[in-house]
């Protein structure tokens, strides 16, 4: 039975995470090695809450409770060890999440399963940095956390039918729709039929075909999406798509699957999104999005 829930990283996805965890009854830890962000992702995570509360999604009550049930903490041992399931949403760098998932596993209860977040590793690539790799999976949840409903839930080789079974079952506890692959593939479901309307509205960019600003008109005017690819990339952090990218060019050695050209030299920049405050887009300090003359950004 999972009581208490561990979520690894308290960036933009992990700490929304960890509330979509604390909202549905579960007490929640949010572990982080910087405790210098925890101050503002509290506070983000209220000001969230609050305007959930004011178009009447959510209950005073229920976030008041949500928020009691989240704690923020640098002690992973002492975090790791209560864990009845853990979550890691750390940054996309394989060495990192191993380093993370061997050390977790020394840590946690026996029954303790380990997911990864990732949709860029698989979970063979996580699992034999530990000793119970029938307990490790992936629970691929979708930016903004709080808000979006898909969870892709990918079973590795080695990955049991309980753990399989009791992730799916959490997901649905959480609100959300499972979405179960039965056969590990780097990207998934979502991010593979994404990451190619990306590659292809990068190669239109690059190929001075149309600005940034008008193939985004276009995804969200014509083919009705939410949001253009590239206005995307902004929320969800340049580098992740890159560090993606990386990695499967690593693996495959083919050049379609390396990042582009531009991807690279933004992320050399550190010109990574919303979170920097500029990326194909630039940002004021209120979030107002605003075009790039430098790259044809006008819409």
């Amino acid at each position: 039975m999972i009581s208490t829930i561990l979520v690894i990283g308290a960036g933009a996805m992990g700490s929304q995470i960890g509330m979509v965890c604390a909202l549905a009854g579960y007490t929640t830890a949010v572990y982080d090695v910087d405790a210098s962000r925890f101050g503002e992702t509290t506070r983000d995570l209220r000001n969230r809450l609050d305007r959930r509360v004011s178009n009447g999604s959510v209950n005073a009550p229920d976030r008041d409770s949500a928020l009691a049930r989240l704690s923020f903490t640098t002690d992973l041992d002492t975090a790791a060890a209560s864990a009845d399931f853990v979550i890691e949403a750390a940054t996309e760098r394989l060495p990192i999440k191993r380093y993370l998932f061997a050390a977790i596993d020394k840590l946690a209860p026996a029954h303790t399963i380990l997911a990864t977040n990732s949709s860029g590793f698989v979970p063979s690539q996580l699992a034999d940095a530990t000793t119970r790799p029938d307990r490790v999976c992936n629970m691929h949840f979708f930016n903004p956390a709080l808000v979006m409903k898909c969870v892709e839930v990918v079973r590795g080789p080695q990955t049991s039918d309980d753990t399989i079974a009791t992730t799916v079952a959490l997901t649905e506890r959480l609100g959300k729709t499972p979405v179960v692959l039965d056969k590990e593939i780097p990207g998934f479901i979502a991010n593979r039929i994404l990451n190619a309307v990306r590659d292809e509205a990068i190669f239109l960019f690059e190929n001075d075909i149309a600005s940034v600003g008008a193939i985004d008109t276009a995804c969200r005017t014509a083919l009705g999406y939410p949001m253009g690819p590239f206005e995307l990339m902004d929320l969800t952090g340049i580098d992740i798509g890159y560090y993606t990218k990386q990695a499967r060019y690593t693996e495959s050695g083919d050049l379609k699957d390396a990042p582009s050209g531009s991807v690279t030299a933004l992320v050399e920049r550190g010109e990574l999104g919303r979170k920097s405050g500029i990326g194909w887009y630039a940002y004021d300090a209120d979030g107002t999005k605003k075009p790039r003359p430098d790259f044809r950004g006008e819409s």
